[in-house]
């Protein structure tokens, strides 16, 4: 290819592109809000900062530097000053616009900063198209505070493209729910009626705590959070908390978890440890109009009925037991199939309690006892 002879190049100086023209320019200057680039005409362009970005935070002076290269577009011609006025931001959004079109036709994924968050959902842009993903669709959820969002990549699918009326709708929900589909059929392949798996606290209710176990969610009701007595699920767990749990039930697309591994059952050597004349010390847990519960280890609660509490007659234990206050007793029942203890301070001042008083022990429905307080 043969060189400009300087006639041509002295034409070409002279000559003034055209509106629409798409140049390729050289920084020459760089102000905080303006770009001078030489366009290879006798007028330089004039490159403001809202034809550069959307972005009004931006000083150019840090983005671009003399020397650097960049094609633009020609928006006006003005002779009288000089200048040619030219914009960055649109060809880019010309530009980004097709590729927009063909992510919307060919359903491609397309990955963005979000850039604002706002009530009905979240903006990004891509090559300065602006992008609105409602509130709806920004999770397979519904979520309060979208604010968690701002300046974070997120992928998302275009569903509507209409460059006419500059309207372009992201997706992201989609995304996630086919997510956690594969993730739930992967997780349904491999896990067992029986099996440990990590999981981590999503959601605690009163009733228990839902464990996310990477593409379904188990449920750990109050009940098999400990061998022993939980209070509350939310004194017990943090939403974020990492633990291993146990299967207990896998019923369709629902899963049950269960803390009360076999291996710390307290139960599994109680017959040695809790055997009937064994004289233990406990603590007492909680009261009700028949007796104290007597809290041996955690998971093993004997019941001191009443009648058992002394020699003297007791209306109520609340008339001479404190909550917390430490008792020592005998065992004198122990039914290892419905884990029940029953325990006698007074066996221990009177060995030869009369055999009515074990009757009013045996007579009492544990159970019950325990329901009745519940509710």
């Amino acid at each position: 290819m043969s060189e400009l002879t300087f006639e041509q190049m002295l034409e070409e100086s002279f000559k003034i592109p055209h509106t629409g023209e798409i140049v390729e320019g050289t920084v020459i200057d760089v102000k905080p809000e303006e770009i001078i680039l030489n366009i290879g005409c006798k007028a330089d362009g004039l490159l403001t900062k809202y034809e550069y970005t959307n972005d009004n935070s931006v000083d150019l002076t840090q983005v671009v530097k003399p020397g650097d290269t960049m094609e633009v577009k020609v928006l006006k011609v003005n002779d009288s000053e000089g200048t040619v006025l030219v914009t960055y931001k649109r060809l880019q959004q010309e530009r980004g616009s097709k590729k927009i079109e063909e992510a919307f036709n060919n359903q491609e994924v397309l990955k963005a900063v979000v850039t604002q968050v706002q009530d009905g959902g979240l903006t990004v842009i891509v090559d300065e198209t602006r992008i609105f993903i409602p509130a709806s669709l920004v999770s397979d959820s519904y979520e309060r505070d979208l604010t968690k969002y701002k300046d974070q990549e997120i992928e998302f699918v275009v569903i509507e493209f209409n460059p006419r009326k500059r309207r372009c709708i992201g997706d992201r929900k989609q995304l996630l729910v086919a997510k956690k589909a594969k993730m739930q059929e992967e997780l349904f392949s491999r896990i067992h009626e029986g099996d440990i798996v990590d999981g981590v606290v999503k959601n605690v209710t009163d009733f228990g705590a839902f464990i996310d176990l990477g593409g379904a969610d188990g449920l750990l009701h109050i009940s098999e959070m400990s061998w022993g007595r939980v209070e509350h699920p939310k004194k017990v767990f943090k939403v974020g908390e990492e633990l291993k749990v146990l299967v207990k039930e896998i019923k369709g697309s629902k899963i049950a978890l269960s803390l009360k591994f076999e291996d710390q059952n307290p139960w599994k050597d109680a017959a040695e440890k809790f055997a009937i004349g064994t004289v233990v010390t406990g603590k007492v847990a909680r009261m009700t109009d028949f007796g104290a519960f007597i809290e041996l280890e955690n998971g093993v609660d004997a019941l001191l009925h009443v009648s058992q509490i002394s020699k003297e007659h007791i209306e109520k234990p609340q008339d001479v037991l404190t909550l917390g206050q430490e008792v020592t007793a005998k065992i004198v029942d122990f039914n290892e199939k419905d884990h029940k203890i029953s325990l006698s301070i007074k066996a221990l001042t009177a060995p030869d309690a009369s055999k009515d008083d074990d009757e009013d022990i045996a007579s009492v429905d544990i159970d019950a006892v325990i329901s009745a307080e519940e509710e």
